[in-house]
C-alpha cells in the first residue's frame, strides 16, 4: 500500500514549525546556561567578599621558626553572608606552611589543577567541588599577611552549598520555559493562520475543478490568484484548451461522419433495391453500385485521414524528412492518372529537409496533386516545383484549370466545401483541401491558392505550400 502523500498545508506547517521549535529549544538551553553563569558570577562575588573578610582578620605573630598566623574571626560572623538560611558557608585558613589556622579541618585541599575559567585576579580561584557529600562552590584566596617582623601568604578556602543557586536556576528555567512556550504558541498560531490564508487559493481552485462537469473545459479564472500559482493555472488552461480542441474535433468528426456517410449509404440501399426489383439491367446496376461504393470509400478514407492529422498534431518528436523525395514518390504513384489525361507534366525539386511525419507529407502532396490532375483539362500542362530559400521550402502545384470562384474562396478550406457548378476536380466530398490545411497548420506552415490570369481571364490555379526547414543552412544555392 502506497503511503498517503502529505498535504501542502501540513508540509508548510512542518517545514516552518519544526525548525522554529528546534531553534527555540536550543535558544532555551543557551539562555539557561547563560543565566547560570550570570548567577555564579554574582554569588562568587559574595564568596570573594567572605574570603576577604577572613583575610582581614589575620595577623602574623612570632619570629623565626616560631612565626605563625592567627585569626580573630568567629564562625558566627559568617552568618551575615549566608542568604536566607538556604545555603551554608564553610571555611578553612591555612598558614604560611600549610598548617591549619582556623575553620573546618576536614575541608578538601585546594585543587590547583582546576581548569575552570577565572574572571578575577590570579590570587583568587573558583571551582566546583564536593564537601561532606554535598556539592559546593569553592573560592580560594591567597591572602598576603604581615607582622612587625615577618610576612607571608595565607590560603583562605570558602565553600558555599548550592541550594540557593539551584533554586535560582530552577526559577530561571521555569521563567524561560514559560516565555519560550508562549513564544511557540504565538508563532504556531501565526504560522497556521498564514498558511491557511496562503493555501486558500489552492483549495478554491481544487473545489472549483471538483464542482465542474466532465464536459466543462473552460479556462480556470486567474484573477486574484497568487503569483506562484499563475504558471500552474496557465499550463492547466493551455492543457484544457488542447483537450477542448480535441474534444470538439472528435464531436465534429462524429457529426460529419454520420451526416456524410448517410447519403451514400442511402443511395447504395436504393440502388440495391432497384437492382433486386429488376428496374435496370444488372450490368448498369452493378456499375452504379460500384461508383457509389467508390465514392463512399473515398469519403471514409478522407475522413479517417482528417482524424489522423489531428492525432499527429498531438504527437511530438517527428523525424526530419526530405520533402523532395516525398514529392517525387507521390508523382510516381499518380503517374497513371497523369498519363490517362495526357497531361504535359513537369517536376523540379531541391533537397528540402523538413520536420514532419512522412505520412502527413505524402497525404498533403497526394491531395494537392490529385486535385490538380482532376482540375486540369486533358492535354494541358501541369507542373510541380519545390524550391528552398534561407528558412523555408515552397511547393507549388500549377495547373491550367478553371481556377476557383469568389464564392468558393470564402469557404475553400472548410470541410465538405464544394460548388455544384465547379469543375470535376473540385466536386466530390470537399475534404481534400481541408486535410491539406490541417496538415500545413500542424507543421507550422502556410497554404495559399491563387488564380493565374491573363488579360482578365483565369488561365489556371497555383497551389503553394510553405514549410519551415529543419536545417536553416540550406539556401537558394542548394542543388
Amino acid at each position: 500500500m502506497r503511503p498517503r502523500p502529505l498535504s501542502l498545508r501540513r508540509t508548510l506547517l512542518m517545514g516552518i514549525l519544526l525548525p522554529v521549535f528546534a531553534f527555540i529549544v536550543i535558544n532555551t538551553i543557551v539562555l539557561y546556561r547563560q543565566a547560570l553563569d550570570a548567577a555564579d558570577t554574582a554569588y562568587d562575588r559574595t564568596l570573594l567578599a567572605t574570603a576577604k573578610s577572613l583575610g582581614e582578620q589575620l595577623s602574623v605573630t612570632g619570629t623565626g621558626d616560631n612565626v605563625r598566623i592567627e585569626s580573630a574571626l568567629l564562625y558566627s560572623a559568617l552568618e551575615a553572608f549566608e542568604a536566607d538560611n538556604r545555603s551554608r558557608i564553610f571555611y578553612r585558613v591555612n598558614g604560611l606552611k600549610g598548617e591549619m589556622v582556623s575553620g573546618f579541618e576536614d575541608m578538601p585541599p585546594w585543587r590547583t589543577d582546576s581548569t575552570q575559567k577565572n574572571l578575577y585576579a590570579a590570587l583568587v580561584h573558583f571551582y566546583n567541588d564536593e564537601y561532606r557529600g554535598v556539592p559546593v562552590r569553592m573560592a580560594v584566596l591567597l591572602q598576603p599577611v604581615s607582622g612587625v617582623y615577618e610576612q607571608g601568604m595565607a590560603t583562605i578556602q570558602v565553600a558555599e552549598t548550592l541550594e540557593l543557586r539551584e533554586t535560582l536556576a530552577r526559577q530561571i528555567l521555569i521563567d524561560t520555559l514559560w516565555r519560550q512556550a508562549a513564544l511557540v504558541i504565538v508563532v504556531a498560531l501565526v504560522v497556521v493562520i498564514v498558511v491557511q490564508r496562503a493555501t486558500r487559493p489552492v483549495r478554491a481552485i481544487s473545489h472549483a475543478i471538483g464542482r465542474r462537469s466532465e464536459n466543462d473545459l473552460s479556462p480556470l479564472p486567474t484573477e486574484g490568484a497568487p503569483r506562484e500559482l499563475l504558471p500552474l493555472l496557465d499550463a492547466t488552461n493551455q492543457h484544457m484548451q488542447r483537450l477542448s480542441h480535441l474534444l470538439e474535433h472528435q464531436k465534429r468528426f462524429v457529426r460529419d461522419t454520420s451526416h456524410q456517410l448517410r447519403t451514400p449509404l442511402a443511395v447504395l440501399k436504393t440502388q440495391v433495391q432497384s437492382a433486386q426489383r429488376g428496374d435496370i439491367p444488372p450490368a448498369q446496376a452493378l456499375d452504379e453500385i460500384g461508383h457509389t461504393v467508390d465514392r463512399a470509400t473515398e469519403l471514409a478514407n478522407q475522413m479517417l485521414a482528417l482524424a489522423k492529422v489531428e492525432q499527429l498534431r498531438q504527437e511530438a518528436g517527428a523525424a526530419v524528412v526530405d520533402w523532395a523525395d516525398v514529392v517525387r514518390n507521390v508523382a510516381l504513384d499518380l503517374s497513371p492518372l497523369i498519363a490517362d489525361r495526357s497531361l504535359d507534366f513537369s517536376i523540379a525539386t531541391q533537397a528540402a529537409p523538413v520536420r514532419a511525419h512522412e505520412w502527413a507529407l505524402r497525404e498533403l502532396c497526394r491531395n494537392l496533386l490529385h486535385n490538380a490532375i482532376k482540375n486540369t483539362p486533358t492535354g494541358s500542362a501541369l507542373s510541380v516545383v519545390l524550391v528552398v530559400d534561407r528558412h523555408t521550402a515552397a511547393l507549388t502545384v500549377r495547373d491550367d484549370g478553371p481556377g476557383i470562384s469568389l464564392a468558393l474562396r470564402e469557404r475553400l478550406f472548410q470541410p465538405f466545401a464544394t460548388e455544384q457548378n465547379q469543375a470535376p476536380s473540385l466536386s466530390g466530398s470537399g475534404l481534400g483541401l481541408a486535410i491539406c490545411r490541417e496538415i500545413v497548420l500542424s507543421l507550422h506552415g502556410e497554404i495559399a491558392l491563387e488564380n493565374r490570369t491573363h488579360q482578365g481571364q483565369v488561365t489556371g490555379l497555383d497551389a503553394t505550400v510553405r514549410l519551415p526547414l529543419a536545417d536553416p543552412s540550406f539556401s537558394d544555392e542548394t542543388p
